[in-house]
């Protein structure tokens, strides 16, 4: 028997349940019977013609075709409501809004430079950036709050769609007064028993793992410490910990001359990778995929 495409009132109660982990207490959110929403998960599991519960007296649990919903509705209910807000408002004649999300991995200006072929291609549409944190990041993406986000690295997600929008070289940011500021360049394994200043610990953070694997590498063992002040451009960190960051900027003095950017040897380039709302289209999307 062929499944049908799920009613998607059903979808948003499936999750409902999913979430509150009862269909007592989904019923009470939803504001409708237990009746009718059994009712309504039984004809879910027809139209796909799939078992989504393990009914065992009054538990329910999901089944594996269950969980596989729970995380491709969420995704699909996201989409139909990002659908339903671009339509009404191109039958409002408004231009688009594009919203991009960045991590404080990325600079305003590298954020700016990697969306910068739609800003000129599309001379009519608003483009708005907002700094987020990786977490606040993924969920605004997923939402639809965000169009595209942007963060270092390459992290995996069966949540949302990816793509690697370019590669940036790594360089290394000091104090100026640090041993290694007045050279040119600096080998990775210089760094061995210098501290290193992280936004996020390792574990905690894809850009941190890809970092400190890359000290691993060179043969040590990075020692690192967190940076007290968050949110703020990663060139920064040197003046608050004393320590030795990675970053992005071009080489030269920073901060005021406060800070030193030196070339890391060997080259060690970072991808900026682009996340958005799976089962959506965008024309300025299209634009950054295929530049």
């Amino acid at each position: 028997m062929p499944s049908k495409t799920p009613d998607l009132r059903r979808l948003r109660q499936f999750i409902a349940i999913g979430d509150a982990g009862s269909l007592t207490a989904a019923a009470t959110s939803l504001h409708i019977s237990q009746q009718a929403l059994s009712s309504s998960m039984q004809q879910l599991e027809k139209d796909l013609n799939a078992t989504l519960f393990r009914r065992e007296g009054r538990r329910l649990t999901l089944t594996r075709a269950g969980e596989l919903l729970l995380a491709e509705g969420r995704t699909l209910l996201a989409a139909a409501r990002t659908v339903a807000e671009r339509v009404a408002q191109a039958d409002g004649g408004a231009a688009e809004n594009f919203v991009i999300g960045h991590t404080p991995a990325l600079s305003g200006s590298e954020a700016y430079t990697l969306l910068e072929p739609a800003v000129t291609a599309f001379p009519n549409a608003s483009f708005t950036f907002r700094q987020l944190y990786p977490d606040q990041l993924g969920a605004a993406v997923l939402d639809g709050t965000v169009h595209l986000g942007l963060r270092r690295g390459v992290v995996p997600t069966n949540e949302l769609a990816t793509a690697i929008l370019g590669y940036d070289r790594v360089r290394l940011a000091l104090p100026r007064e640090h041993r290694l500021a007045g050279q040119a360049a600096v080998g990775i394994h210089e760094l061995a028993g210098e501290r290193i200043a992280l936004w996020a610990p390792p574990g905690a953070s894809y850009y941190s793992d890809f970092l400190m694997a890359a000290c691993r590498r060179a043969g040590f063992e990075p020692d690192y410490v967190v940076s007290r002040v968050q949110g703020a451009a990663t060139v920064a960190a040197p003046l608050t910990t004393g320590a030795a960051t990675f970053v992005t900027t071009a080489p030269g003095p920073a901060m005021g001359g406060r800070v030193v950017v030196t070339e890391l040897e060997p080259p060690l380039l970072v991808g900026a990778q682009a996340m958005w709302q799976r089962h959506t289209s965008s024309t300025i999307r299209d634009i950054l995929l295929t530049k």
